[in-house]
Protein backbone atom coordinates (compact mmCIF):
# COMPACT_ATOMS: atom_id res chain seq x y z
CA UNK A 1 0.00 0.00 0.00
CA UNK A 2 0.89 3.07 -1.22
CA UNK A 3 -0.81 6.91 -0.68
CA UNK A 4 0.74 9.96 -2.19
CA UNK A 5 -1.64 12.79 -1.28
CA UNK A 6 -1.50 16.85 -1.19
CA UNK A 7 -2.95 19.10 0.75
CA UNK A 8 -3.12 22.45 -0.68
CA UNK A 9 -5.73 25.89 0.54
CA UNK A 10 -5.18 28.89 1.54
CA UNK A 11 -2.75 29.21 4.53
CA UNK A 12 -4.58 29.66 7.62
CA UNK A 13 -6.90 26.96 6.43
CA UNK A 14 -5.21 24.37 8.60
CA UNK A 15 -3.90 22.30 5.48
CA UNK A 16 -0.65 21.71 7.06
CA UNK A 17 -1.99 20.53 9.89
CA UNK A 18 -4.17 18.00 7.52
CA UNK A 19 -1.23 16.72 6.18
CA UNK A 20 0.62 16.49 9.32
CA UNK A 21 -1.95 14.73 11.57
CA UNK A 22 -2.37 11.78 8.80
CA UNK A 23 1.36 11.47 9.03
CA UNK A 24 1.56 11.44 12.86
CA UNK A 25 -1.95 8.59 12.41
CA UNK A 26 0.07 6.69 10.22
CA UNK A 27 3.18 7.15 12.23
CA UNK A 28 1.34 5.88 15.17
CA UNK A 29 0.35 2.58 13.49
CA UNK A 30 3.62 1.57 12.22
CA UNK A 31 3.19 2.90 8.78
CA UNK A 32 6.66 4.70 6.77
CA UNK A 33 5.73 8.42 6.32
CA UNK A 34 6.89 11.23 5.27
CA UNK A 35 5.13 14.63 5.70
CA UNK A 36 6.75 17.73 3.17
CA UNK A 37 5.14 21.16 3.56
CA UNK A 38 5.63 23.52 1.36
CA UNK A 39 4.14 27.55 2.05
CA UNK A 40 4.31 31.09 0.62
CA UNK A 41 5.96 33.93 2.48
CA UNK A 42 3.19 35.44 3.02
CA UNK A 43 2.13 32.43 5.31
CA UNK A 44 -1.96 33.20 6.62
CA UNK A 45 -3.62 33.72 3.22
CA UNK A 46 -0.91 32.98 0.98
CA UNK A 47 -0.76 29.50 -0.52
CA UNK A 48 0.25 26.10 1.36
CA UNK A 49 0.44 22.69 0.62
CA UNK A 50 2.10 20.01 1.57
CA UNK A 51 2.51 16.43 0.84
CA UNK A 52 1.95 13.40 2.72
CA UNK A 53 3.10 9.96 1.73
CA UNK A 54 1.87 6.86 3.57
CA UNK A 55 3.71 3.16 2.63
CA UNK A 56 4.26 0.08 3.95
CA UNK A 57 7.58 0.27 2.46
CA UNK A 58 10.10 2.95 2.66
CA UNK A 59 9.51 5.98 0.62
CA UNK A 60 12.33 6.75 -1.94
CA UNK A 61 11.49 10.73 -1.73
CA UNK A 62 9.16 13.40 -0.63
CA UNK A 63 9.17 15.03 -4.20
CA UNK A 64 6.55 13.88 -6.21
CA UNK A 65 4.66 15.51 -9.34
CA UNK A 66 1.84 13.78 -9.35
CA UNK A 67 -0.36 12.15 -6.80
CA UNK A 68 -2.94 9.53 -5.95
CA UNK A 69 -5.30 11.96 -4.04
CA UNK A 70 -5.36 15.84 -4.05
CA UNK A 71 -7.56 17.78 -1.38
CA UNK A 72 -8.23 21.51 -2.80
CA UNK A 73 -9.95 24.00 -0.20
CA UNK A 74 -9.37 26.58 -3.00
CA UNK A 75 -9.71 27.40 -5.96
CA UNK A 76 -6.23 28.21 -6.96
CA UNK A 77 -5.42 24.58 -5.57
CA UNK A 78 -8.16 23.27 -8.41
CA UNK A 79 -6.22 24.68 -11.09
CA UNK A 80 -2.71 23.70 -9.85
CA UNK A 81 -3.01 20.54 -8.86
CA UNK A 82 -6.07 19.10 -10.58
CA UNK A 83 -3.92 17.99 -13.94
CA UNK A 84 -1.40 16.19 -11.02
CA UNK A 85 -4.13 13.71 -10.13
CA UNK A 86 -2.84 10.46 -11.43
CA UNK A 87 -5.78 8.70 -14.13
CA UNK A 88 -8.28 7.01 -12.21
CA UNK A 89 -7.16 8.64 -8.80
CA UNK A 90 -9.00 11.65 -6.85
CA UNK A 91 -9.72 14.98 -5.77
CA UNK A 92 -11.37 16.31 -2.86
CA UNK A 93 -12.37 19.69 -2.71
CA UNK A 94 -14.34 22.19 -0.82
CA UNK A 95 -17.44 22.42 -2.62
CA UNK A 96 -19.03 25.76 -0.80
CA UNK A 97 -15.48 28.10 -1.36
CA UNK A 98 -14.64 26.15 -4.98
CA UNK A 99 -16.72 28.10 -8.18
CA UNK A 100 -15.11 26.08 -11.03
CA UNK A 101 -14.96 22.77 -10.38
CA UNK A 102 -12.79 20.24 -11.37
CA UNK A 103 -13.76 18.62 -14.35
CA UNK A 104 -11.68 15.61 -15.18
CA UNK A 105 -13.36 12.68 -16.91
CA UNK A 106 -10.39 10.07 -16.17
CA UNK A 107 -10.41 10.84 -11.92
CA UNK A 108 -12.80 10.34 -9.61
CA UNK A 109 -14.12 13.96 -8.18
CA UNK A 110 -15.91 14.31 -4.71
CA UNK A 111 -17.59 17.49 -3.96
CA UNK A 112 -17.60 18.15 0.04
CA UNK A 113 -19.54 21.55 1.42
CA UNK A 114 -16.51 21.52 4.39
CA UNK A 115 -16.83 25.23 5.03
CA UNK A 116 -20.90 24.95 5.02
CA UNK A 117 -20.57 22.10 7.77
CA UNK A 118 -17.78 23.79 9.77
CA UNK A 119 -20.44 26.92 9.55
CA UNK A 120 -22.92 24.77 10.79
CA UNK A 121 -20.40 23.81 14.24
CA UNK A 122 -19.78 27.51 14.38
CA UNK A 123 -16.15 27.37 13.84
CA UNK A 124 -14.90 28.22 10.22
CA UNK A 125 -11.56 27.15 11.66
CA UNK A 126 -12.90 22.66 11.70
CA UNK A 127 -13.11 23.25 7.86
CA UNK A 128 -9.97 21.25 7.93
CA UNK A 129 -10.95 18.68 9.80
CA UNK A 130 -13.94 17.89 7.89
CA UNK A 131 -12.19 17.35 4.68
CA UNK A 132 -9.50 15.10 6.57
CA UNK A 133 -12.73 13.21 7.95
CA UNK A 134 -13.75 12.49 4.46
CA UNK A 135 -10.37 12.05 3.42
CA UNK A 136 -10.40 9.50 6.11
CA UNK A 137 -13.56 7.69 5.14
CA UNK A 138 -12.85 7.63 1.32
CA UNK A 139 -9.41 6.39 1.34
CA UNK A 140 -9.14 4.37 4.61
CA UNK A 141 -5.38 4.25 4.68
CA UNK A 142 -5.43 5.17 8.72
CA UNK A 143 -8.32 4.40 11.68
CA UNK A 144 -10.28 7.13 12.52
CA UNK A 145 -9.48 6.92 16.06
CA UNK A 146 -6.08 7.01 15.34
CA UNK A 147 -6.56 10.49 14.02
CA UNK A 148 -8.27 11.82 16.98
CA UNK A 149 -6.02 10.98 19.27
CA UNK A 150 -3.16 12.48 17.08
CA UNK A 151 -4.78 15.81 18.04
CA UNK A 152 -3.78 15.52 21.85
CA UNK A 153 0.02 15.26 20.31
CA UNK A 154 -0.78 17.71 17.44
CA UNK A 155 -2.94 20.54 19.55
CA UNK A 156 -0.82 22.63 21.59
CA UNK A 157 -2.27 21.63 25.13
CA UNK A 158 -3.66 24.95 25.68
CA UNK A 159 -6.02 24.19 22.44
CA UNK A 160 -7.26 20.85 23.93
CA UNK A 161 -10.16 22.39 24.92
CA UNK A 162 -11.15 22.37 21.32
CA UNK A 163 -10.65 18.54 20.76
CA UNK A 164 -14.30 17.96 21.26
CA UNK A 165 -15.12 20.08 18.67
CA UNK A 166 -12.73 18.92 16.11
CA UNK A 167 -13.48 15.12 16.66
CA UNK A 168 -17.42 16.31 15.90
CA UNK A 169 -16.26 17.92 12.29
CA UNK A 170 -14.02 14.92 11.68
CA UNK A 171 -17.11 12.66 12.35
CA UNK A 172 -19.35 15.01 10.28
CA UNK A 173 -16.76 15.30 7.19
CA UNK A 174 -16.57 10.67 7.14
CA UNK A 175 -20.91 11.14 7.07
CA UNK A 176 -21.13 13.26 4.19
CA UNK A 177 -17.81 11.03 2.57
CA UNK A 178 -20.63 7.99 3.25
CA UNK A 179 -23.09 10.04 1.23
CA UNK A 180 -21.58 10.01 -1.78
CA UNK A 181 -19.92 6.72 -2.02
Amino acid sequence: MKEEAIFSGFGGQGVLSMGQMLAYAAMKEGKEVCWFPSYGPEMRGGTANCITIISDSLISSPIISTFDTVIALNQPSVEKFEPKVKPGACIIYDSTNIIEPPKRKDIKIYPIAGSEAALKLKNLKVLNMVILGAYTQLKGIVNPETVINALYEILPERHHRLIPLNKEAFELGMDLMMKLV
